[in-house]
């Protein structure tokens, strides 16, 4: 993001057009911070009720603050280092540390896109190698470190990274995923090779291609039974959580992490348009675009959770059907999902004891739902990762 302060902002390079700069700042803002940590703050803070915070911190942090990073790089035509530095050579350290952080942001991410080659080229298998565990070494069976488990944590933490036992033994390097890394570096090499001249072709396919895949995820997700149930937990609000201060301060943070704030890329974008450019604009264009994004993630990903909490209360209501039919030698299909409750209260009547010394499971969707949040801790980082 920095850039020589010798060079005449006159002899700087200019996008292309005005929409190779918009997908680029686009593709700058929206990351992690809106299709995994927005659903994630929705999920812990009530639902809908983080957005009224979320549109608060929007209209007087994200949006000036946004309009005050493309108008100093489109006015002074310089990346972050020589903007701070025109304004006061005192405060070329605050270049400094944004081109640092994007330094390290850029490992992560780079960490992140290496994962995604690996799941990618594993994709082409049939079967997948996570839909099923492996067999033992006799033949007699699946792993039972895959079985305590699932196919698809073991896939991870076995195939994926062969974790150790613990962070004391470090464990040998995973060539693989070197390979991997080292593609994601040169990806990113080929994007920049030729500055703006290379970013601004790419960045039609790198800006666009991820609505694509949310658009296919956000068309299967409401496809699943219970997706409804996701959804209405999203936009149903618990009021009571505005009381909290702290998701006022979550609203504000997240601000940063969904614009990308203070990064010095949005700096160093606007300073390749021309000084008479629309920045208020533009700043108002990203920012909606970028806030609708992480509302538009989060449909698919609460639908799913929706279909998972569904799913396990079903399992739960047949465990306590199977002891039902077992105990008091009903014919099977007699007690459904349907009437289950019906039936129960009706035995619970008639033979109150039998009934009370049954190990029958308390069944609650809401506490379920509320459970299955521990996926946008885990699991999900594959399904955003994708995306980015």
């Amino acid at each position: 993001t920095s850039q020589t302060t010798g060079s005449s902002p006159d002899q700087r390079p200019k996008w292309d057009n005005k929409v190779q700069y918009l997908l680029t700042c686009i593709g700058f803002a929206v990351g992690l911070g809106n299709v995994w940590r927005f659903p994630y703050l929705c999920q812990v803070y009530g639902g809908g009720a983080f957005l009224i915070p979320y549109l608060i911190a929007l209209v007087f942090e994200g949006l000036p603050l946004l309009h005050m990073e493309l108008a100093i790089g489109q006015r002074l035509r310089m990346g972050s280092i020589g903007v701070w530095k025109s304004i006061s050579p005192y405060l070329v350290g605050v270049g400094v540390a944004s081109m640092t952080v994007s330094f390290l942001v850029g490992l992560f991410y780079n960490t992140i896109l290496a994962w995604v080659l690996w799941y990618f080229f594993h994709s082409f298998q049939n079967p997948l190698p996570w839909e099923h565990c492996p067999v033992n070494a006799n033949h007699t069976g699946y792993l039972e470190e895959c079985e305590k488990s699932t196919a698809v944590n073991y896939f991870w933490y076995r195939d994926t990274l062969n974790i150790t036992p613990n962070i004391e033994i470090s464990g040998d390097p995973q060539w693989w995923l070197v390979v991997c890394l080292a593609s994601a570096w040169c990806i990113v090499y080929i994007c920049f090779i030729r500055g703006i001249e290379t970013i601004g072709k790419a960045i039609y396919v790198t800006a666009t291609f991820p609505y694509l895949v949310l658009t296919i995820f956000l068309v299967r997700a409401l496809t699943l039974p219970g997706a409804t149930i996701g959804l209405r937990h999203l936009f149903t609000p618990n009021w009571e959580t505005l009381k909290n201060p702290t998701v006022w301060l979550d609203a504000a943070t997240q601000i940063f992490f969904s614009l990308s704030l203070a990064f010095g890329g949005l700096i160093a974008f606007s300073s390749y348009n021309p000084q008479k450019n629309n920045c208020e604009r533009d700043a108002l264009i990203v920012g909606c675009i970028n806030s609708a994004t992480s509302i538009y993630a989060s449909i698919p990903i609460f639908a799913i959770l929706g279909f998972k909490a569904l799913s396990n209360y079903n399992d739960c209501l047949n465990g306590n059907i199977q002891q039902l039919t077992n105990t008091f030698n009903i014919p099977d299909m007699n007690i459904t999902l349907e009437n289950y409750y019906q039936r129960l209260s009706d035995l619970n009547a008639s033979y109150p004891y039998q009934v009370g010394q049954l190990s029958l499971k308390t069944c609650n969707l809401q506490a379920l739902l509320d459970q299955v949040q521990l996926l946008l801790d885990t699991n999900t980082a594959l399904y955003c990762s994708i995306l980015l």
